[in-house]
């Protein structure tokens, strides 16, 4: 059978747009070694161009379907050379590099991810700046990439890679044509029998009660809509990264002292940060809906693609004390994974996998629409033990969260040893002051501490 898409995949393809370039990102620091060879730029990309070939999905890039029939599949890229996105830079200052990566979209018609190695940066460290399509991978399966290219020593051998298949050759057009067709009917002969399977199981009383839960979950999930919002403009391509670092040990003294989750305290720092953001705009802070992703692989799932499903969560930026958002928040996310919204979102997804290729587009744009939520707010889990790339200790992953169309700004946290590393990931036409977020951010966090 065809390596295709999943529908949930292929969700991000169908948003993506001019002025929404659907990739997934980083900014990671690199503490070189104090003694020995201080490896240059050309040294790491060697390093991790042998390390990826035990990553054969970073080999591989998507051939479509002719007439648009079936999502595209996933076939061996001819002439692959991991060198050809590994890109030495001799930027001095970080922050312009990774605007300009990630201002610029993913070719399509080659493997969908770029990585950048600035080896002399004017701090004495390291930075890596990679980029990848959320068609291929999500934020916990970028992250996997993690355990093939680090060593938990800095002096680990270079394991020798595994003898790679010989690519095959991509399937031509008419083979590509004809297995589409093949799963198109096995698909819907699934969704005929989809009632039939799901009445001899559980009986009509226990599918009526099923479907209305569902439809209740998604009443709750969606309603009220997002408010207006100004991170909710028209925008354009021309993306800014900003960053700021915080102990983790911060957000677990707020979180042991008021019984919350440590989700919980980034979800209120980053409404304390807009209600501050809004102040500063001389605007009236309001409350905003924050699409907050969350991972639903089970064990035995493919490590890589998509699977995620989502919590909208009421970011309460109009309470001006600290203390009451967080408890609003804990108290919204803690009765939003009770009624395991994100299970049922979950399974609303799969279900909608079987419907009509355009339906699914349109209800992907539905998903990402600013009425459905104004910014995305996300956290990853990261390597809590020292960790190496080519004898180099990593200090720092900064996380890139996809901005869809008419969203401004999202945030991302991945915790890095004893740090939380937070990537605010801006429209720069639209939120120019991005870096001054990140200040109002780390001031949030200082205010829950002194509570």
């Amino acid at each position: 059978m065809p390596d295709r898409l999943s529908p949930l995949d292929a969700s991000f393809l169908a948003v993506e747009g001019p002025e929404a370039h659907m990739h997934v990102g980083w900014v990671a620091y690199l503490e070189p070694p104090r003694r020995g060879r201080r490896p240059d730029a050309e040294a790491i990309a060697g390093h991790i161009a042998a390390r990826l070939e035990r990553a054969p999905r970073w080999h591989q890039m998507l051939a479509p379907v002719p007439f648009g029939l079936h999502e595209p599949e996933w076939v061996d890229a001819p002439g692959f050379d991991p060198l050809d996105h590994l890109h030495p830079s001799d930027a001095a200052d970080v922050g312009p590099l990774v605007d300009a990566v990630l201002s610029r979209p993913l070719d399509r018609a080659r493997p969908l991810w770029e990585m950048w190695i600035a080896d002399r940066i004017r701090d004495g460290r390291i930075a890596v700046v990679g980029k990848a399509h959320h068609c291929m991978v999500d934020g916990v399966a970028a992250l996997e990439l993690a355990s093939v290219l680090l060593d938990r020593e800095p002096g680990a051998s270079e394991l020798p890679p595994p003898a790679p298949p010989p690519a095959a050759a991509p399937p031509g057009a008419a083979a590509r044509l004809a297995g589409a067709l093949e799963d198109r009917a096995r698909e819907q002969a699934a969704l005929l029998g989809v009632p039939l399977r799901l009445l001899r199981r559980s009986g009509l009383p226990a599918a009526a009660h099923a479907a209305a839960h569902a439809a209740a979950s998604l009443a709750r999930a969606t309603l009220p809509p997002a408010p207006a919002s100004v991170l909710n403009r028209p925008g354009s391509a021309d993306r800014r990264l900003a960053c700021t670092t915080r102990p983790l040990d911060d957000l677990r003294a707020i979180r042991k002292r008021w019984g919350v989750t440590v989700n919980d305290v980034v979800l209120a720092a980053c409404a304390g940060a807009l209600r501050a953001f809004d102040a500063r705009a001389s605007r009236t802070p309001k409350p905003l809906k924050a699409m907050v992703p969350v991972d639903v692989r089970a064990e035995g799932d493919d490590p890589g693609g998509n699977r995620i499903s989502f919590l909208l969560v009421a970011l309460p930026c109009q309470e001006p004390d600290p203390v009451v958002r967080l408890m609003l928040v804990h108290r919204e996310m803690a009765t939003r994974e009770l009624r395991d919204e994100a299970g049922d979102t979950d399974a609303l997804m799969r279900a909608l996998a079987l419907a009509p290729r355009p339906l699914r587009r349109a209800a992907a744009r539905v998903v990402t629409s600013p009425r459905m939520y104004n910014l995305a707010v996300s956290s990853i889990p990261g390597p809590r033990l020292p960790v190496h790339l080519a004898g180099c200790r990593l200090v720092a992953i900064h996380p890139v969260v996809p901005l869809a169309g008419r969203h401004a700004l999202s945030v991302g946290m991945c915790t890095v040893g004893r740090d939380a590393c937070f990537g605010l990931y801006a429209d720069r036409a639209t939120l120019p002051d991005a870096a001054a977020l990140a200040g109002d951010l780390d001031a949030a966090i200082d205010e829950l501490l002194a509570a």
